[in-house]
C-alpha cells in the first residue's frame, strides 16, 4: 500500500529522496485503543507517524495521579516519541491510545537517517518543539493560576462533542486530579448551569 504523508505539514515539501526512504523502510500498523505504545522511562524504539486516530501522552507520579501533557491526533507526529528514539533517552511520559489507531512506524535506525537525509524533515522537528514548550507553558499557567472549575470547563468546551461519553475518572487522569474531586466540581458546574450529568455521559451547555 502506498504511502501518503500529504496530511502531515511536512509531506508537501519533503525532498523526493527523504519520500523513497520512507517508502522503503516504513511499517504500517494497527492499534486498537486504551494499548500502551510506551511507558514514562521507556526508551523508544520506533517512531509513530499516525494517520488515523488519537494518542494520549500524559505523565505520572508515582502511578497515582497523571497529568495530559497533549492529545495527538492523526497527521501529527510525538516529539516525545521523537526525542526518546533519536537520543536513546528515557521518555518523560507514557502514550495510550484513545481510539484504535493506524500509521507507519520507521525504526530507530531509519529515523536517525532521515533526520540527517532531509532538511525539511529537520525543521518540522525543531517546529514540533516550539509547539509543544508553549503547550507545556500553558499547561504550567493553567495548573498553577486557574481555578479548576474554569479548567474542567475549559478542558469540556475543547472536546468536539457536546455529550461526551467519559468517567469522571477519566476526567480526573487528564487533568491531574482525583475522580472524588472531579464529580464535587461537575455537580457545581451543574448547579450554575454550565453542564448536565447523566448517566455515564456529560452534556456541556
Amino acid at each position: 500500500m502506498p504511502i501518503n504523508l500529504k496530511q502531515f505539514p511536512f509531506g508537501a515539501s519533503l525532498e523526493e529522496e527523504a519520500f523513497t526512504f520512507i517508502e522503503e523502510h516504513a511499517k504500517f500498523i494497527s492499534i486498537p485503543k486504551n494499548n500502551i505504545l510506551f511507558y514514562q522511562g521507556d526508551i523508544c524504539e520506533d517512531v509513530l507517524f499516525l494517520t488515523k486516530g488519537e494518542v494520549r501522552l500524559y505523565i505520572q507520579d508515582k502511578g497515582i495521579e497523571s497529568i495530559e501533557l497533549y492529545i495527538l491526533k492523526e497527521g501529527e507526529q510525538c516529539i516525545v516519541n521523537i526525542a526518546s528514539t533519536i537520543s536513546d533517552t528515557n521518555a518523560i511520559a507514557t502514550a495510550e491510545t484513545i481510539t484504535d489507531i493506524e500509521g507507519y512506524i520507521l525504526n530507530k535506525e531509519s529515523i536517525k537517517k532521515l533526520y540527517t537525509l532531509s532538511y525539511v524533515y529537520q525543521s518540522y522537528i525543531f517546529s514540533l518543539y516550539t509547539i509543544r514548550m508553549a503547550d507545556l507553558a500553558t499547561l504550567i499557567n493553567d495548573i498553577k493560576f486557574k481555578k479548576l472549575d474554569i479548567r474542567l470547563l475549559e478542558w469540556l468546551q475543547k472536546r468536539s462533542e457536546k455529550r461526551l461519553k467519559i468517567t469522571h475518572e477519566e476526567i480526573a487522569n487528564s487533568l491531574g486530579s482525583s475522580r472524588v474531586v472531579i464529580s464535587r466540581t461537575l455537580k457545581e458546574l451543574e448547579k450554575r448551569g454550565k453542564v448536565i450529568l447523566h448517566r455515564g455521559s456529560i452534556e456541556v451547555l
